[in-house]
């Protein structure tokens, strides 16, 4: 058993690329092996900013041999009239290394076919590690670009490949890069180094001043940092996306601790936190208390020497950073939010749709009308309306214009200043929320409400104007802002039928003269669907069988909770020993039903057999207590006909000869058919 070593040396990547394109690499090294045949043990996994290595034990000297079966021609062709061997069956062979006498024929759809059963040696291991150029070659990043007069694009430009079976390097080349057993230690501290076998990577990397173990770096990283708050007696907010950010930018990680100006506390934390995390990648502390300190923690790619000049030029950056977010937040508070919101008249949402003011006016419009359906309180309901009137007003503040990043906190600070109510403050942080496809909702009901008014708003107008997202076009974020109502929506199991909350919403805006010649109607089904296939990821993001998922996708309206209902009460059915039994009755009297639907009471006279009655009387008794959405009772009260409608359907012909009857049972079972859609397409559920 070998180990082989394969390290990919570039210049820095972005800190967010590294993790996955290190998983990328090896799982498709992994298959890659797979498929050749060459069998391996464990693949470890290494990456810093400047590379991407695999070390790979128990590596087979060589492929397993295997045996192939080979297909020729038709045995018709093989053989002339006599049984003697033609030029193509004795071809066939001898292209093959072997002899007509190695001829089997096997039958294929009824036809003869020469085969040959060849035993194929297994290849070196090195000359199939080779081919993992190809794996190099193929691997796919969010961003690429060349370098000199290349066409080949990659994340960044490729300085060095290191190849290395044991202690034999593995030729391949990229460009004018050829492999070797050279691999390059830090930028700075270290050299380059010739590695004796490939066993000594991360020993011989780290006496070069580069930690190649992602664990082991981020490791020390936290140590390093705990160390120092300890020290100072401080607490550190460990943020893992930091913490892995910050990982992925340096090779030999030091942390230090820096000081700023203590007057800068005066500006609001999330200013300070976003000048610190998001802008220089600091850790910020606080003291036992809880209140933020004037300091930080950084972490610099390199060792301890001339640590104070790193830390004065870090000082001196973040001073620079804070001193502007001062100077901001003093401007701001010079105006008032109605300033801020008059300004907003001549700041444009889309050139095709209106002003930001334009859209406040129709999110305040929709906002009410969602909160009245969803029964908020007075009070609440009054906070909606307020938080809707001035809910992107921070969009041009100084501040928000230097840290877009926040946009709605400065919104709840500003708000809070002003002595808005904190409902409406805390509303227009969290409008914009989820800001992500599995990102955090908004925790209060005013914030939720205000947050689908708006989204609603955005999908409305964007595909009131032919602004559809097609493919994976969605310049707008449509596809996330539908999921988030989507998601709103099953946490507080709002009712939301979208077709209806569109009628509803276009009519509220015309009567407050705000339609602005936008065509609501034009693309109000395109909608519809737009959120039936948001509820369907949902669905399947919750693990809901695919059939069921495409049952409740199949109700005749798109109503996101009921659609959430129905397969959560399916999906907790799916295993009941009746299941198939009830899907298979419910579905028979949706299938009739659906093809030759027939409205209209059901006349007890033109019964003709005892199943009939029996059916009639039962369907009522479940009509009367099956209620609006779907629930576990109604799916009981339906699974509780199963033998009913068996009994029906076998003692029944729908389509009689009569006409009054055949439509008296299609009355019937159209009827029956209307509860059964509440669970949407029953008959798609598939039954073992």
């Amino acid at each position: 058993m070998a180990n082989y070593l394969l390290e990919i040396g570039l210049e820095d990547m972005p800190a967010h690329v590294v993790t996955p394109s290190l998983k990328q690499f090896a799982q498709k090294t992994a298959k890659y092996l797979k498929d050749n045949n060459l069998d391996f043990g464990e693949i470890k996994q290494y990456a810093t900013p400047r590379r991407l290595a695999l070390l790979i034990s128990d590596l087979a000297d060589k492929q397993a041999d295997v045996e192939e079966d080979l297909k020729g021609p038709a045995k018709k062709i093989a053989q002339d009239a006599d049984g003697n061997w033609t030029k193509a069956a004795i071809g066939f062979t001898r292209g093959q290394g072997m002899t007509v006498d190695d001829i089997e024929f096997r039958e294929l759809k009824g036809v003869d076919y020469v085969y040959l059963q060849k035993a194929v040696a297994g290849k070196p291991a090195a000359e199939i590690l080779a081919g993992l150029i190809k794996v190099i070659k193929s691997l796919t990043f969010p961003t690429r670009m060349k370098w000199g007069n290349n066409d080949f694009e990659y994340i960044r430009p490729i300085h060095w490949l290191t190849s290395l079976l044991d202690d034999q390097v593995v030729p391949m080349s990229l460009l004018d890069v050829e492999a070797s057993r050279t691999t390059e230690g830090h930028r700075f501290l270290g050299h380059a180094v010739e590695l004796k076998t490939a066993t000594d990577y991360v020993d011989a990397l780290k006496d070069q001043f580069v930690i190649v173990e992602p664990a082991a770096r981020k490791q020390l990283i936290a140590d390093q940092i705990a160390k120092i708050a300890e020290d100072n007696a401080w607490t550190i907010d460990l943020d893992a996306d930091l913490l892995e950010e910050v990982n992925n930018l340096v090779e030999w990680p030091t942390a230090f601790a820096g000081r700023f100006d203590e007057k800068y506390l005066a500006i609001p934390e999330a200013v300070l936190i976003t000048s610190m995390k998001d802008n220089q990648r600091y850790f910020y502390a606080r003291d036992a208390q809880g209140k933020m300190v004037n300091a930080f923690i950084g972490v610099r790619n390199g060792n301890s020497d001339y640590m104070e000049n790193v830390i004065a030029g870090n000082v001196k950056v973040l001073t620079a950073r804070l001193e502007d977010a001062a100077f901001f937040y003093a401007e701001d508070q010079k105006k008032t939010i109605a300033d801020f919101t008059k300004r907003l008249e001549t700041v444009s949402f889309h050139d095709k749709i209106g002003s930001m003011a334009d859209k406040m006016h129709r999110t305040k419009t929709i906002a009410g009308l969602l909160a009245d359906q969803f029964g908020l309180t007075a009070d609440d309901k009054a906070h909606v309306l307020r938080a809707a009137e001035i809910y992107k007003f921070d969009l041009v503040s100084a501040m928000v214009g230097e840290f877009a990043e926040l946009q709605g906190t400065m919104g709840e600070v500003y708000a809070n200043l002003a002595g808005e109510d904190k409902a409406v403050a805390q509303a227009i942080r969290e409008h914009y929320m989820p800001i992500s496809a599995d990102g955090a909702l908004p925790e209060s009901i005013v914030g939720t409400v205000l947050a689908l008014a708006d989204k609603l708003e955005s999908l409305m107008s964007f595909f009131a104007v032919d602004l559809i997202p097609s493919g994976s076009n969605d310049p707008y974020a449509l596809r996330r802002q539908a999921y988030g109502i989507v998601r709103m929506i099953a946490a507080h199991h709002f009712s939301f039928d979208v077709n209806a909350v569109q009628t509803a919403a276009v009519k509220a805006l015309a009567a407050n003269d705000q339609l602005a010649g936008l065509d609501y109607a034009a693309n109000a089904k395109a909608l519809a669907d737009f959120m039936r296939d948001r509820v369907n990821q949902f669905l399947a993001g919750q693990k809901v069988r695919h059939d069921i998922v495409d049952a409740v996708s199949a109700a005749p309206t798109v109503d996101v909770e009921a659609m959430i209902d129905a397969a959560n009460v399916l999906t907790a059915h799916a295993d009941d020993d009746n299941f198939k039994p009830v899907m298979e009755a419910l579905g028979r009297v949706t299938r009739i039903a659906d093809k030759t639907p027939t409205e209209g009471a059901v006349d007890a006279k033109l019964f003709e057999n005892p199943s009939e009655k029996a059916l009639h009387d039962a369907a009522i008794a479940v009509a009367i207590k099956f209620d609006d959405k779907p629930s576990d009772a109604n799916y009981l009260a339906l699974a509780g006909l199963e033998p009913v409608i068996t009994d029906y359907f076998t003692e029944t012909m729908i389509m009689a000869e009569d006409e009054a009857v055949r439509t008296n049972r299609l009355r019937e079972l159209t009827n029956l058919a209307n509860l059964i859609h509440q669970f949407g397409a029953v008959a798609q559920v598939i039954v073992k």
